[in-house]
């Protein structure tokens, strides 16, 4: 294969795809209406932790158990070294008294659904297993109709594996070396010290591998024929609004008819359809727009048979032209952070308060959007950013993928697989959402020491993902500070997302060297023409500790750094954002490399805000969501 002349996908407008035949496993987010139910089965589970030891086909309980708190990552729950750093299967396990009418008169469909369990997951009903997934940040399910009981008495059993390997995503190291490579290699009495040393989760990347059932757990029921997924497609012809629609269903009665109502934000229905597909207009639509703006919600309400469901979606568009993002045809700039799913005690488990502090916080920063790094966040956050206007990068846990120059992962790591269910998966889940604007594939793989195969596994997925997002959004995925003129992935992307840590990990301290040394990889990235934005950018800092003179880790150096970084964006047409690292301090793998976990966060772990939150808030208040880089403003 040549490699002089790479193609690149070109995303110069959004267009409907076909969108007749599924690719994907539908799931729609679980609501409560006059159709279905909705059982909320979190709250204290009871937990034992388990080793490598495969779980039976049937389920044991064990004898002793303790309680723990679901949704929430088991780790931190206990003050224990053994709960912290457990390696292997861990064990949760409910017993709920279904109403009769669940499953006895309603004649209701019954569904058993977990929104994320990290990684690998076997449940159990009353003793069988019944479903086996892979992969610990997106939703699954399974139908338990007839497996319920006539007393209706189900013991929910779930097995979590939390290793991480070759063959996960994330990805784990399998060479018996930590991250950074802090292990020094080649001391005999070090290699000597690894062989009997306990077994444990060696990530390739730098977050901890928090673990359990992070997310709900939620019993829900939909009639005997039932609306399996939506898939919404908004599009703009002037001032009117189009709506390229189909409603998937099943079922019992395959001839009961499909009828769609679209309603304004006041309530108003303002077009209607029959048919299973079709397209509506309406006039003089509202649009979507980022915050500050208005982020303007419509409801899709669809009736199937006995069944109804409103999807909620906004008309607006995304389009990549030359060297700008376009959002309802005006060029924006992305103003705002990676995160993480982070938080004392929790770990990565679901907390909605957290949630709405940290979008009060983005607002408070004059920010506009965050990447969801590295992996999908939780549906409540995204359905909590399509109302307040915050805009989302959309990231697959695929982080890690590499291991030096010793070892080709595209050749050697069995992931592909995985990681194309995974990005079917995650395009079937957000595809409605108007904050989701991007797709990012991965973060930082080798791109470096193997191009030529880098291109081929990360080039086929970039198609992959525009085949299957009906509304085409841009794809990108985010690079590593490496050589970047052997990388040939990078350039081909819709949009080039850059993590570079100029002035920290390299030229550290030297903000002047730093400064010579991005503006110089700049000029190359000018000459591919394409929009380019920075993802990761950053250094630890530790809140309270300041200096006369600006040092490493203290804050008044995280203030000039990030200004050294905004002089050279601020003087360069075709940088299009800036997502700083982090949002907030989030805990990792304990290290030489790490005080009490990785201290980037503009806020600390616990939402104080930093010296350089307050440079952020003044200078992003200065820089409008749209027209900041061009001459007109328009």
């Amino acid at each position: 294969m040549q490699y002089s002349h790479l193609p690149a996908y070109s995303v110069t407008s959004i267009k409907l795809r076909n969108i007749g035949q599924k690719e994907e496993m539908p799931l729609l987010y679980p609501k409560m209406n006059h159709a279905r139910t909705l059982t909320d089965l979190g709250g204290i589970w009871r937990f034992k932790l388990g080793d490598e030891t495969e779980p039976g086909e049937i389920w044991n309980s064990p004898q002793e158990m303790e309680l723990i708190s679901v949704p929430a990552s088991y780790n931190d729950q206990k003050d224990d070294p053994s709960y912290r750093n457990h390696y292997g299967w861990a064990y949760y396990e409910r017993t709920v008294e279904l109403s009769a009418f669940l499953y006895k008169q309603s004649g209701q469909r019954q569904v058993l659904r977990f929104d994320a369990v990290t990684h690998t997951a076997k449940v159990y009903l009353n003793g069988k297993l019944i479903l086996t997934h892979k992969g610990g940040f997106l939703p699954f399910e399974v139908e338990i109709t007839d497996l319920l009981p006539e007393n209706g008495q189900i013991t929910i059993g779930v097995a979590v594996d939390n290793r991480i390997s070759h063959s996960t995503l994330p990805v784990g190291n399998e060479s018996n070396i930590a991250f950074f490579g802090s292990d020094n290699p080649g001391i005999p009495s070090v290699e000597a010290a690894k062989i009997w040393r306990k077994k444990q989760n060696l990530p390739n990347f730098d977050f901890f591998n928090f673990a359990g059932i992070n997310r709900p757990v939620r019993l829900y029921s939909t009639p005997a024929s039932y609306i399996e997924d939506i898939t919404l497609v908004p599009s703009l012809d002037g001032d009117n609004g189009i709506l390229d629609y189909r409603i998937d269903t099943a079922g019992v009665d395959t001839d009961a008819p499909v009828r769609l109502k679209i309603m304004d934000a006041n309530g108003n229905c303002v077009a209607e359809a029959a048919g299973s597909a079709g397209q509506l207009h309406i006039p003089q639509a509202n649009l979507w727009w980022p915050y500050p703006g208005t982020p303007y919600l419509y409801q899709a309400e669809v009736h199937y048979g006995e069944d109804c469901y409103t999807e909620e979606f906004g008309f607006r568009t995304v389009e990549v032209k030359g060297t700008k993002f376009l959002i309802n045809g005006k060029p924006f700039y992305f103003k705002g952070f990676s995160k993480h799913e982070d938080s004392p005690f929790h770990g990565r488990g679901l907390d909605l308060c957290l949630d709405v502090k940290d979008i009060n916080l983005l607002h408070w920063m004059n920010a506009n959007s965050f990447r969801t790094s590295h992996y999908p966040y939780a549906e409540e956050i995204y359905r909590l950013c399509d109302r307040e206007g915050i805009v989302i990068i959309d990231e697959t846990p695929a982080v890690g993928i590499g291991a030096g120059e010793s070892c080709d992962p595209y050749k050697t790591f069995p992931i592909r697989e995985h990681h194309e269910q995974v990005l079917r998966d995650l395009v079937a889940r957000d595809k409605n959402h108007p904050c989701v604007v991007m797709w990012s594939m991965g973060n930082e793989p080798d791109t470096e020491h193997f191009p030529e195969s880098a291109y081929d596994y990360w080039h086929s997925l970039y198609e992959l993902t525009h085949k299957l997002d009906p509304q085409n959004r841009p794809v990108t995925f985010v690079c590593c500070q490496n050589n970047y003129e052997r990388d040939l992935v990078t350039r081909t992307m819709d949009v080039v997302c850059l993590n570079r840590y100029y002035g920290w990990y390299n030229l550290s301290g030297d903000l002047e060297a730093a400064s010579y040394a991005w503006n110089m990889e700049l000029d190359f990235w000018e000459k591919i023409g394409k929009p380019v934005m920075m993802t990761e950018y950053g250094a630890d800092t530790l809140a309270g500790l300041h200096n006369c003179s600006p040092e490493m880790w203290s804050e008044e150096f995280q203030v000039e750094f990030y200004k050294m970084y905004s002089k050279a964006f601020d003087g360069r047409d075709f940088f299009i954002g800036e997502h700083a690292w982090n949002f907030a301090d989030y805990a990792t793998l304990q290290g030489c490399m790490r005080a009490d976990g990785n201290r980037k966060g503009i806020f600390t772990r616990e939402r104080r805000p930093k010296m350089i939150a307050h440079y952020f808030r003044e200078r992003w208040d200065k820089i409008l969501n749209f027209g900041y880089k061009t001459s007109s403003g328009a």
